[in-house]
C-alpha cells in the first residue's frame, strides 16, 4: 500500500484500524529485514560528471557519494557505506563466494548491509588478521559474520597473520592443506569488498594504528615509495606492489584480485585519494563508491600527475 499504491501511512492506518506509529514501525521493519529494498538505478547520460571522468580514465562503474562539507569523518564513512551496502547487494547471488578484507570501510559497510538471503553463498576472509600484539581475529570475525549474516552464508576464515615475520613462514604455511583451501576458496570468489588503507588520514587505517607494521617497517615502507594498501598488499602511486614487506603479506596480490569477476572498492575521505589513485592504477576494482570530496581529491591529483608529465616532456625535448 506504500511503496506500490502509494497510500500515505495515515491513510494506511486508517484502512487497517491501527495507529501511524505502528505504520511507521512496520515499514522500518520491513527495511531492516530486507523485505523492502529501495535502491537508486545510476543516472543516464553521466559524461563530465565527477563518476563519469573517474568511470572514463579508470574504467570502473562508479557512484559518487554526496556528503555535506560539516559532517564528520565518522559521518561521512557512514554515508559512503550505505550506498555501498545497496552495491554489494545487487553484485551478489544465490550460490556466489563473496570475499571480504577487514579494515573500518568494510565494517561500516557489513554494519549496514540490508538482509538479503543468498541461499548457498559464501563469504570468505581474503586477508590474515593476526598481529603481534593482539589476535585481530574478534575484528575480522565481525566483519565476516556481520556480511553472513545478511546474506545467509556460510563463512570460511583465514586464521594467519596479517604480516608473516618471514616469508619462508608463509610459503611453507600456504602448502598446508587448510590453508590451501581457504586460497581457493578466494581464487573462486565471485565478489570481492576491500577499502584502500592510508598511511596518512583522519581515521587511520587499522594496518598502521593497530601494531600490524613497526614504525620501522612503515617508515622503510614510506622511503620505498608506499602510499597505502589494498587487503594488506602494501602498494605505491603507480600501482606497483614489488616490495619485500609484501612477500610476507597474507592478502591478495592485484594479479589475483584480477581473477574475481566482480570487485568493489569502497573508499571515503580526501586523506584515502593518494592510495586510491595507487590501487586504480593496479586495476584492482570493477566497481568503486566513494564520497564527492575524494571523488574531487582524487580528480586533482590525476590532473596534476598530468601536468607535472608534460612539464617533464616539455623539458626533455628542450634538453634535446
Amino acid at each position: 500500500m506504500y511503496y506500490l499504491q502509494g497510500h500515505t501511512m495515515e491513510n494506511i492506518a486508517h484502512h487497517l484500524g491501527i495507529s501511524r506509529s505502528s505504520i511507521s514501525r512496520l515499514l522500518a521493519h520491513a527495511r531492516e529485514t530486507g523485505l523492502v529494498r529501495i535502491s537508486v538505478a545510476a543516472a543516464p547520460g553521466t559524461r563530465g560528471t565527477l563518476a563519469g571522468q573517474i568511470s572514463e580514465i579508470f574504467g570502473v562503474r562508479t557512484s559518487v557519494v554526496p556528503v555535506r562539507e560539516v559532517d564528520t569523518e565518522v559521518n561521512r564513512l557512514h554515508n559512503v557505506a550505505l550506498v555501498a551496502a545497496e552495491r554489494l547487494v545487487e553484485l551478489m547471488e544465490p550460490g556466489a563466494t563473496l570475499g571480504v578484507a577487514w579494515g573500518n570501510t568494510t565494517s561500516e559497510v557489513t554494519r549496514n548491509l540490508p538482509r538479503v538471503h543468498f541461499p548457498g553463498s559464501t563469504v570468505v576472509q581474503l586477508n590474515g588478521a593476526v598481529n603481534a600484539a593482539k589476535s585481530g581475529l574478534p575484528y575480522a570475525d565481525s566483519i565476516m559474520s556481520q556480511a553472513a549474516q545478511a546474506f545467509g552464508s556460510r563463512t570460511v576464515q583465514f586464521p594467519v597473520p596479517a604480516f608473516f615475520d618471514y616469508p619462508d613462514t608463509r610459503d611453507a604455511m600456504w602448502r598446508e592443506r587448510s590453508i590451501r583451501s581457504v586460497l581457493d576458496t578466494i581464487d573462486r570468489a565471485d565478489v570481492a569488498l576491500f577499502g584502500v588503507g592510508s598511511l596518512t588520514g583522519t581515521l587511520p587505517s587499522h594496518v598502521y594504528s593497530s601494531g600490524y607494521l613497526d614504525p620501522q617497517e612503515i617508515a622503510e615502507a614510506q622511503a620505498d615509495g608506499v602510499v597505502g594498501d589494498v587487503c594488506t598488499v602494501l602498494i605505491r602511486e603507480d600501482g606497483t606492489t614489488d616490495l619485500p614487506l609484501n612477500k610476507r603479506a597474507s592478502g591478495p596480490t592485484p594479479e589475483t584480485l584480477q581473477k574475481i569477476p566482480r570487485r568493489l572498492l569502497v573508499v571515503s575521505g580526501t586523506g584515502k585519494a593518494l592510495p586510491l589513485l595507487g590501487a586504480l592504477r593496479a586495476k584492482v576494482a570493477t566497481d568503486l563508491v566513494l564520497d564527492d570530496a575524494a571523488a574531487r581529491a582524487l580528480m586533482d591529483l590525476v590532473r596534476q600527475r598530468a601536468h607535472h608529465a608534460k612539464a617533464q616532456q616539455a623539458r626533455s625535448r628542450i634538453a634535446k
